[in-house]
């Protein structure tokens, strides 16, 4: 008596139909997908990881006051930059021009220590210290102020690129 291939067991059917779909894969291979090791070089059906430009190289420095303000968005000796201190760290956060450009809603602390005016939440220009002032040292916060500054310094840490320390004006 000579075996019979008999389709109606499952275990035959699970068989041949993983044998059709292993012949598949071989005579057609998926050619859609990129190579590991081939990078998009132009946009086709999806992004492409390759940027059309590097970013610009932010190098970690000391900013003073008056150094600080031609990081304000609009000064072309800051590049277009905007950069903002609070407690003694600065950020770039050019990224976020929106807000922090010249017609955003924090402009104007665009260039400037915001340490104060994130503390206080108040967008006023008198938040602001003198350029040729020594740095605010804000000993006359509330703690519940002192908390919402240490707030927005968190919240900038981790949204935005640390770049330097605010220092005093004649330390550099």
């Amino acid at each position: 008596m000579s075996p019979t291939l008999s389709l109606s067991t499952p275990v035959n059917t699970a068989l041949l139909v993983y044998l059709l779909y292993v012949v598949q894969r071989i005579l057609v291979p998926r050619s859609s997908l990129p190579k590991r090791d081939e990078a998009p070089t132009e946009f086709k059906k999806g992004y492409s990881w390759m940027p059309k430009s590097h970013p610009p190289v932010l190098v970690f420095t000391q900013y003073t006051p008056k150094s600080l303000v031609k990081y304000n968005g609009v000064d072309p000796e800051g590049g277009g930059r905007i950069l903002l201190a609070i407690q003694g760290t600065v950020f770039d956060v050019t990224a976020g021009r929106n807000f922090y450009g010249p017609d955003g809603m924090y402009g104007n602390f665009a260039g400037r220590d915001a340490s104060r005016g994130m503390a206080k939440q108040s967008f006023d220009v008198e938040m602001l210290t003198a350029l040729d002032q020594p740095l605010d040292k804000l000993e006359d916060l509330t703690p519940e102020e002192i908390e919402n500054m240490k707030g927005w310094n968190d919240h900038f840490s981790n949204k935005y690129i640390i770049c330097g320390r605010l220092v005093e004006n004649d330390v550099i």
